[in-house]
């Protein structure tokens, strides 16, 4: 948890803003070009003094929560919905929960941040979609069952919202 507070407390303090590649195609985003340019770029612009780490701590969050933050608009002008759930681990984060209400005001809408203590495991939400499927008659054998990497959510037949 220590490291953790550090690294926060780091990326509140960068100040200047790197530009990163940001790669939203309709609900979909891509961090793979994230990671190489930083790896690609960290050492040279440390050297430099151009940056410090927090500077580019600072850089890759808001990045990632903007290309967040553009998806979320976009699903909730598809749904119509006037509120948006932030959960899971980063959901613990303020700045994303800062600039998802940034947004949702200027949608009419509300954000609404879970308790910490629900934020950081997926869990109990796992288990209670599990319990919903089991409820609809909805189960799949272990011989039957595999992992699909690029599986899309939006392609999920909800039974209980049918």
């Amino acid at each position: 948890k220590q490291w953790y507070q550090r690294r926060v407390r780091g990326i509140r303090c960068g100040k200047k803003f790197l530009e990163l590649p940001y790669c939203v195609k309709g609900m979909d985003v891509s961090f793979s070009g994230l990671l190489s340019f930083i790896e690609g770029n960290a050492p040279r612009l440390l050297k430099s003094g151009e940056y410090t780490p927090e500077d580019l701590c600072f850089s890759l969050q808001e990045t990632v929560f903007a290309m967040l933050v553009e998806i979320t608009e976009r699903a909730m002008a598809h749904s119509r919905s006037p509120q948006v759930l932030v959960v899971g681990g980063v959901g613990c984060n303020l700045r994303l929960q800062e600039m998802l209400s940034q947004m949702a005001s200027q949608r009419g809408a509300s954000v609404c941040a879970t308790d910490d203590r629900y934020c950081i495991d997926n869990g109990a939400m796992i288990a209670h979609t599990g319990n919903l499927m089991f409820q609809h008659s909805m189960t799949t054998s272990i011989e039957d069952s595999w992992v699909t990497q690029r599986f899309r959510t939006d392609e999920v037949h909800i039974a209980w919202r049918s």
